[in-house]
């Protein structure tokens, strides 16, 4: 299964607009928080299912959890933000939360760096498709997901 994993999008629907225009193929979309709008503008501009989690910046909103599981591809995958698992020092908190609960993947954001840590839970962090911190280009990721294979995943870094 091939999905999609964007993050801190903040309220900019070029950066939603590219990421969709950059990935072909992309059977379901998972959105990391910081602006849950873009999610459900995401989720409008395309057919596959988009599962997504509130961020820091985001008012509480009872329809947008602040982490969801989500079954893909035979992987288990805990999507939060981060900003609650203390990501922008480290993610061992969230590898705690994701194996109590049965996960193989972390996919976060925050931080707006990318991410791509192996491991028993692989950690996944596609940066940020608006505003980026680790250079200049923005980035979100694909990741190739089958049952009992370790992810293949791709960073793609757009043109500003």
């Amino acid at each position: 299964m091939r999905i999609g994993i964007i993050s801190d999008t903040h309220g900019s629907m070029e950066a939603v607009e590219k990421a969709l225009g950059a990935a072909q193929g992309v059977e379901m979309w998972l959105h990391a928080g910081d602006c849950t709008p873009d999610a459900g503008y995401l989720s409008s501009m395309t057919d596959a299912p988009v599962f997504a989690v509130a961020g820091n910046c985001d008012w509480p909103n009872a329809d947008v959890p602040d982490e969801r599981m989500v079954e893909a591809g035979g992987h288990r995958i805990i999507l939060v933000h981060g900003h609650l698992y203390g990501v922008r020092y480290e993610t061992d908190l969230l590898k705690q939360a994701a194996a109590s609960k049965g996960a193989d993947i972390a996919v976060y954001g925050h931080t707006h760096i990318a991410d791509i840590t192996p491991g028993e839970i692989f950690v996944l962090n596609p940066g940020s498709a608006a505003r980026p911190r680790d250079e200049m280009r923005p980035s979100f990721m694909i990741a190739e997901l089958e049952p009992g294979q370790v992810p293949s995943v791709e960073l793609i870094r757009m043109h500003p």
